[in-house]
């Protein structure tokens, strides 16, 4: 499949008149607002191509665009999924550094116990990475179902370390669970639903295993960010205040009010308020003291995920944060330590559970562009004694527009938009006739942007008219595949492109996928400038016989393991990257993408089978004398070979 550039060309992008200006790579990290999203870890070198810098800006950098270039020489195919375990390090030092310090700071008598939610990304070289370098602060995992208990149990051995049992639990979980006491595991399940409780109790005494236990507590303070519904009183997991004292109760009356050892709750994603961090630790402070004071001698208090990061470096939206790590450690420590101080309770030890935090840095997504559809802007020509009265009728839209009269205009411009379709639909207007009208309507909607931008009375049209402006970049990635949030939840991303950043970009454009679906585009982007959105990316022109690629930064968390296979395109080729004090690297490991024939395995369609279906209908053309036998064998050859192919486009470059 080859896409190439067609006829059109863009509008210029703002300030066209300064396309020719002397551009730099700071004016792009500006532009882009790098500096504001990538977090220390990313930045733009003088030579106009993205960095990482997994250990902070002061520390060893790896030039990106060479990185994909080496890559490849190794035999390694774009799109890629790049992963840096450094950049994992450095957020397990940096969460729980910032919890000593508010620990030290508040001369808070517990510690802090942070466990990674494997449903966060469980990909067996990111969960050996949290265990390697959460060793020396006991960083713990969770579990939210059976299976993942399962790479809980085998992955967990540091010592002390929390092994937090979440979700839908059955007695084979439950007994699971218990047993791994056995193996030195330090495992507590936690009671979602209430009927679980007695389950537990049973299990543990058909296998004669006091249980750990804890209670998660369905809190009423509101939260807030795109998951705020899944908190509250009508949250899917967590008991009641009443359900919570009957299980005192029944503890009680089972003799094991002493296991239970956890207060857990959950108050969603992604918080982007602090504030609504802060009223939920009160609300769940004053139920952990609450249950001590009726008998029950806490160790834990699971204040669960929810610590935001920045997307888009705004700090005022749900892909923001308007919070720092350390005050979310602050807030944490210094709520709990005055409510357990005034109700005379011991300070309890602070799990959280902060996946996102911890690794969506730490990859990011590398493709190339394959081609573009781009508007072209003709210089309009007053229309000739033939045309047709809807020419003239642009024409003069065209000629007569101004700052001052551009809604009414607009208007009219959209109305006889509509009419160009309409007529030549109906026989009345030539295909000649459509195009000039066509190119008039460009040409007036470019003039009329000119005059809508800055204007507060226009400041509608002048977003319609951005987007209805945009070139169409053809990019080889799958959205569905590699970024599933950004359709399912209208996540924004960081895109930027790795390279020729000390170029100007000259186009505006909206990003595509390889899909057939229209719901496989990328069309919302960071507004450094704003801090808000916009529905473009400004872009450079593609050179003939020259690679363009971008990357989709902060992409590590969830993206991977939600992501499906629309029209088959599967798994990217994954390479775990290691910078050395140098700022050489080390391909620490190499994750191959799906081929073909995996996915059609997906589907329960096996290499064997087709390969004969096919090679049986070749004999039959063969014996008709609609195919020789040398286009025969060459269509099992290409047949063949493209079953063992990537799912993806390799370059025509």
């Amino acid at each position: 499949m080859e896409i190439t550039k067609s006829s059109i060309s863009t509008p210029a992008i703002k300030n066209n008149e300064k396309n020719h200006e002397e551009w730099n790579s700071r004016k792009s990290a500006e532009l882009y607002g790098i500096n504001y999203w990538g977090s220390q870890y990313f930045r733009i070198n003088e030579q106009g191509h993205v960095e990482v810098t997994p250990a902070g800006l002061n520390g060893p950098a790896l030039d990106l665009f060479h990185l994909v270039e080496d890559l490849k020489e190794r035999g390694i195919r774009v799109p890629i999924l790049l992963r840096f375990p450094d950049i994992v390090k450095s957020r397990v030092e940096l969460l729980n550094g910032c919890f000593a310090k508010a620990i030290e700071e508040n001369k808070y008598t517990a510690k802090f116990c942070g466990v990674y939610p494997i449903k966060v990304n469980q990909q067996r070289h990111l969960v050996e990475e949290i265990v390697e370098f959460g060793q020396n602060h006991a960083i713990g995992l969770e579990a939210g179902s059976k299976p993942e208990l399962m790479i809980c149990l085998a992955m967990m051995d540091t010592k002390g370390a929390l092994i937090i049992c979440n979700g839908f639990k059955d007695e084979d979980y439950i007994e699971m669970a218990l047993i791994s006491q056995k193996l030195g595991r330090n495992t507590l399940i936690v009671v979602d639903r209430y009927s679980e409780l007695k389950t537990i109790i049973d299990a543990g005494k058909r296998l004669d295993i006091r249980p750990k236990i804890g209670f998660r507590t369905k809190l009423n303070t509101p939260s807030s960010g795109r998951w705020a519904e899944t908190a509250g009183a009508k949250s899917k997991f967590g008991l009641t205040p009443s359900e919570i004292v009957r299980g005192v109760e029944y503890l009680r009356a089972e003799n094991s009010l002493d296991c239970l050892e956890l207060l857990h709750f959950h108050i969603g994603s992604q918080i982007p308020s602090i504030q609504s961090i802060k009223a939920a630790i009160k609300e769940g402070a004053r139920v952990y003291t609450e249950l001590y004071a009726m008998g029950a001698q806490l160790k834990y208090i699971d204040v669960g995920g929810g610590l935001g990061i920045d997307y888009d470096g705004s700090g005022k939206s749900d892909s923001s944060t308007n919070y720092s790590e350390q005050e979310y450690a602050n807030d944490i420590v210094a709520t709990l330590q005055s409510i357990c101080d005034e109700k005379h309770v011991p300070h309890p030890n602070i799990v959280s559970e902060s996946g996102r935090a911890l690794v969506a840095h730490s990859s990011l997504l590398v493709f190339d562009v394959l081609g573009t559809n781009e508007v072209q802007i003709q210089v309009p020509q007053p229309p000739l004694e033939k045309d047709s009265r809807l020419v003239y009728d642009f024409w003069e839209i065209y000629r007569n527009v101004s700052r001052e009269n551009i809604n009414e205009y607009y208007n009219d411009l959209i109305e006889k938009r509509r009419d160009i379709l309409q007529l030549f639909t109906y026989g009345v207007l030539s295909l000649d006739q459509r195009a000039k009208a066509e190119d008039l309507f460009w040409a007036t909607a470019t003039k009329m942007m000119s005059f809508a931008k800055n204007n507060k009375d226009a400041e509608d049209i002048y977003y319609a008219l951005e987007l209805e402006l945009s070139d169409t970049y053809f990019c080889n990635f799958s959205v569905f595949q590699s970024l599933p949030d950004s359709w399912a939840l209208n996540q924004v991303f960081p895109v930027i492109p790795i390279h020729r950043l000390n170029e100007k970009p000259d186009r505006r454009a909206t990003l595509v996928d390889l899909t057939c679906d229209s719901d496989g585009h990328l069309s919302r982007f960071i507004d450094a400038e704003s801090g808000g959105e916009q529905n473009y990316l400004e872009i450079h022109s593609l050179t003939p016989n020259q690679c363009y690629f971008l990357g989709v930064f902060i992409s590590g968390a969830y993206q991977e393991i939600l992501g499906d296979m629309h029209n088959l395109f599967g798994d990217t080729d994954t390479v775990h990257i290691t910078l050395t004090d140098h700022g050489t690297y080390k391909v620490e490991h190499v994750v191959e993408g799906d081929s073909v024939r995996d996915v059609l395995a997906y589907v329960e369609y096996q290499k064997s089978e087709l390969l004969e279906l096919v090679r049986k209908s070749a004999e039959q053309g063969i014996a008709g004398g609609s195919i020789s036998r040398s286009e025969a064998r060459l269509l099992l050859e290409l047949y063949e070979k493209g079953l063992n192919a990537y799912t993806y486009l390799r370059e025509n470059i």
